[in-house]
């Protein structure tokens, strides 16, 4: 969903975090941008006065810490042309300073700050922008000596602002929250703070904070961002409540009346599913047996892949007679390949809301839950983000399967986390051992949305497909790895006589 800019607000050129801001910033206020060096302030401030050139705006640019060979550097590195914004740099000011300040009395950080502040001046009366960003407020702190002079300055500057048309936006690389930032922070009528995170292994990851915007009822928190080619890209804490759209009732099947049959018929529109085994089981296949369904059907689905890579999937479905290939080559099901080291969880999740909001996809899968978790920085954020995530594809009707595997083969089971709270249904796959044979059985043991049965199922894999046989009424502890069966050997499984397949 694009944010909508009025004419109070000054749209800073990046979908996401105009979305945050509401529409971009309130127009004529000074605005404080701070954060480490490297978190991208530079490449933020360029797309905000790219922006400006964009919409017919005089923009300008005052680089206080870098020279303009480097600002274009920047700017060719993203393919950006700059053509329309004024650049201002340091060089051409103290050539200026060092013609004023001979014969002078003065201790040079006087004269320095009030002829630099008088020079800056001059050139924003000279170029009248409506856009202007200044880079960076440590050369101005480091010539004012004290925080109360930093403070005063920052007030002046304030001042002379707020009679003229003007957004400004202030860069401040200054790493620790001491006095000078504060004074900065206080005098602002927002900051917005980029956050650069290292991690053990993979790529750094970025976010962006606003700590303040007054007037403005922002999207708070923490957002996920990245330097792209491009530009900053900045991806919105998903809200579930913001978002929503009518969708007629209805089911997704797998067409396997037996299947279908332990799920009450199929999975409601607008519902999540969880399916839980240990490796092996089938969860995935079960999965694209429903996504190929919906697809029959003319219906949109993404498969989500975070292991296994969409070559073998498609080679394995090959194997068990189910069509995905000619689906996925008429693009109704799209397989988008995960990396969860490389992929910012936001970004993640933005990628979804895209396909929700702008493809139309009826059924989405995430296959596995496990690898998620490795993008997460601990399981009460992947919990807080799959509710949220949940919450938005059942307001737009579309069904969701998850699957997560368990840790070990038979007997009791371990989930590395606990979503089935999360889960509208929930199947349960196990093995089982009959006869001194590997067997699998299936079952659901919750289903929010109507009824389901309570039978545990077998079911296997084969060249004709996925087949499910009748209850396992004879079996005792089917779900302990090693059952024991009270039937008669005529009652037994056809799969477990000699030459009789299920």
């Amino acid at each position: 969903m694009k944010p909508t800019h009025d004419s109070q607000t000054c749209a800073t050129g990046i979908e996401g975090l105009d979305e945050i801001l509401k529409g971009g910033l309130p127009l004529n206020r000074l605005y404080l941008l701070k954060g480490d060096p490297g978190v991208g302030k530079t490449t933020l401030a360029l797309q905000f006065l790219i922006e400006g050139v964009r919409r017919g705006e005089k923009s300008l640019y005052i680089t206080l810490s870098e020279t303009q060979d480097e600002i274009n550097a920047v700017a060719n590195s993203h393919g950006w042309d700059l053509t329309g914004i004024d650049i201002f740099e340091l060089s051409a000011l103290e050539h200026q300073l060092a013609q004023e300040s001979q014969n002078t009395v003065f201790h040079p950080s006087e004269i320095e700050l009030n002829k630099t502040t008088e020079i800056l001046q001059q050139r924003i009366d000279q170029v009248k922008p409506k856009r202007l960003v200044i880079d960076s407020l440590s050369e101005l702190r480091l010539l004012s000596d004290t925080p109360f002079r930093y403070r005063r300055q920052m007030l002046s500057f304030k001042q002379y602002f707020s009679v003229r048309d003007v957004t400004v936006v202030l860069l401040d690389d200054h790493a620790a929250d001491g006095g000078g930032d504060l004074h900065v922070q206080s005098i602002a009528h927002g900051v917005i703070t980029l956050e650069q995170m290292e991690s053990d292994y993979g790529a750094e990851r970025r976010r962006v904070k606003i700590n303040k915007l007054r007037g403005v009822n922002f999207i708070g928190g923490y957002h996920d961002a990245a330097i792209v080619q491009g530009g900053v890209s900045v991806f919105p804490r998903l809200v579930a409540a913001n978002h929503g759209a009518a969708f007629a009732p209805g089911v997704v099947n797998t067409g396997i009346a037996e299947l279908d049959s332990l799920v009450g018929g199929g999975l409601d529109y607008g519902t999540s599913c969880l399916l839980l085994g240990p490796a092996g089981t089938g969860k995935s296949t079960i999965a694209l047996r429903f996504a190929v369904s919906a697809a029959e059907r003319g219906e949109r689905v993404t498969i989500c892949l975070f292991e296994e890579n969409a070559h073998t999937l498609l080679e394995r479905a090959k194997l068990v007679n189910i069509p995905a290939q000619q689906y996925v080559d008429s693009g109704l099901i799209e397989i988008m390949q995960v990396d969860p080291v490389e992929l910012p969880p936001g970004e993640f999740v933005h990628r979804i809301k895209q396909r929700v909001q702008g493809q139309g996809i009826r059924l989405l899968v995430i296959d596995s839950l496990n690898s998620y978790l490795q993008a997460m920085p601990n399981v009460k954020f992947l919990n807080i983000q799959l509710h949220e995530l949940l919450a938005f594809l059942n307001h737009y009707g579309v069904v969701s399967l998850m699957t997560v595997a368990q840790h070990g083969i038979v007997g009791h089971m371990n989930s590395p986390i606990d979503l089935t709270y999360l889960a509208d249904t929930v199947m349960l796959l196990r093995y089982f051992e009959q006869d001194g044979r590997i067997r699998k059985a299936i079952s659901v043991v919750k289903k929010r949305m109507g009824t389901h049965e309570d039978f545990i199922r077998e079911f296997k894999f084969d060249q004709n497909g996925i087949r499910v046989g009748e209850p396992l009424e004879k079996f005792q502890g089917i779900l302990t790895g090693v059952p024991t069966f009270q039937g008669k050997s005529s009652e037994m499984l056809p799969e477990s006589r000699p030459g009789a397949n299920l």
